[in-house]
């Protein structure tokens, strides 16, 4: 489509067969909208001055910091490595039965309580406090049992140096699991207590998100180019050890919460239009995304821009990506994206653009709660921009998804909004 029937406005037929006309406000945003090649200028940039600030910046690590806490961090461990750990509590267990004082392990606690947020790292990290688990006490039976398990089937993964899904994992032994979400935890305790990388158990999670646009990366030396990948785009493989020689002439990536707004933007092309990475996890982000987006991020020096609903819950995704989850803290320094704009859907934005009443969702007190919450978290209130927008949420109480801007056309959000937000350098 042409720059001058883009800067046209949207039309179609109404029920009557005559053309209706998009409102007063969407004319007028449109018209503000200048040439592509300024906006392109001003990505540039800003790309140029990202991929600066990351040759320039050294990376702060815990070790770096003094902290008044003793914090616990893993890392990407090789098999034999792991496999030394796992034999080593196993005979740690054998040796405590054979000495009559039965077995325990030592667990790290991954309670809310034991989670530190650092600002000078802008992400949360894990105090070093543990809790035992022992076998001979009826309350941690079976969780010390569904640990040994786990261990055990890890090692024989290993040994075998494949990779399974955490499916898989809770099929080997559903009478003892009962459920996939009890296998998951310890999963994630076991890591923690071996010191590496849920990667480095060789168990991963089942393919869900999903990148298209200015991307080359090879998967498992098969070369794979995002351009040609249709409007589905390519799965991110959930082993991304397997990933190598990511190339991109991309500007930006543009982390995208829903799987609905990155289909409009694939089918528009819009990585064509304004070069960049477009990437999503469907909801919730999950580990291999988090993980790739943070591999995209430090070796091709881009910035990111978040798109997500203007709602708590698109912040809280938002902030999983930037500053880490509670549930996996253990690893934030390998799963976590500092520096992510967030471009949109913002509260401020529902009267900026005039988004119709009738699609602006009434906020229950749930959700009110749950913007109240995010209020009091530390990383929220170093950054101002964000205490006002979440403050307006909270006291409008109104929400709205990003599929709202569609009341002005199904492409306003690849042809108005997202450009003119580009445009004005409207990100927090």
């Amino acid at each position: 489509m042409s720059e001058k029937k883009r800067r046209q406005g949207e039309t179609g037929p109404s029920p009557t067969g005559k053309k209706s006309r998009p409102s007063s406000r969407a004319e007028e945003l449109r018209k503000q909208l200048k040439p592509d090649a300024d906006i392109l200028a001003s990505l540039r940039k800003m790309c140029a001055a990202s991929q600066s600030s990351s040759s320039a910046s050294k990376t702060l690590t815990l070790s770096d910091l003094n902290l008044s806490s003793a914090c616990r961090e893993v890392s990407d461990r090789d098999n034999a490595s792991v496999q030394l750990s796992i034999e080593r509590a196993a005979l740690d267990a054998a040796l405590s039965i054979l000495s009559s004082r039965g077995f325990s392990f030592d667990i790290p606690s991954r309670s809310s309580s034991n989670q530190l947020y650092v600002p000078e790292l802008d992400r949360i990290v894990l105090r070093n406090k543990t809790s035992s688990r022992p076998f001979a006490s009826l309350s941690t039976v079976r969780k010390a049992t569904i640990t040994a398990r786990v261990l055990s089937l890890v090692y024989a993964v290993i040994r075998r140096n494949i990779h399974v899904t955490k499916r898989d994992l809770f099929y080997t032994d559903v009478k003892l699991f009962q459920d996939q979400t009890q296998s998951d935890a310890v999963l994630d305790d076991v890591s923690c207590m071996l010191g590496c990388t849920r990667s480095s158990l060789h168990v991963v999670a089942s393919e869900k998100g999903v990148v298209v646009g200015r991307l080359v990366f090879y998967d498992d030396g098969d070369r794979i180019d995002c351009t040609k990948m249709g409007i589905g785009g390519k799965a991110i493989p959930p082993n991304i050890d397997r990933v190598s020689d990511l190339e991109s002439d991309a500007l930006f990536i543009l982390l995208v919460e829903k799987d609905a707004a990155f289909m409009r933007l694939a089918e528009d092309r819009f990585y064509n239009r304004f070069p960049c990475i477009i990437v999503t996890a469907k909801g919730q982000p999950d580990v291999a995304t988090r993980l790739f987006l943070k591999r995209m991020k430090s070796e091709l020096k881009l910035p990111v821009l978040a798109l997500v609903d203007s709602d708590p819950y698109g912040l809280k995704i938002l902030s999983v990506y930037m500053c880490g989850s509670k549930n996996m803290s253990y690893d934030s320094s390998n799963l976590t994206t500092p520096d992510i704009k967030w471009l949109g859907v913002r509260p401020s934005d529902l009267d900026k653009y005039q988004v119709p009443e009738q699609c602006r969702l009434p906020m229950t007190d749930q959700d009110v709660k749950a913007g109240k919450d995010l209020l009091e978290e530390d990383f929220v209130k170093r950054n101002e921009g964000w205490v006002k927008e979440l403050e307006t949420m909270v006291r409008t109480r109104q929400k709205a998804e990003i599929q709202a801007l569609s009341s002005f056309g199904f492409q306003y959000l690849t042809e108005v909004y997202l450009p003119l937000k580009m445009q004005q350098k409207d990100w927090l």
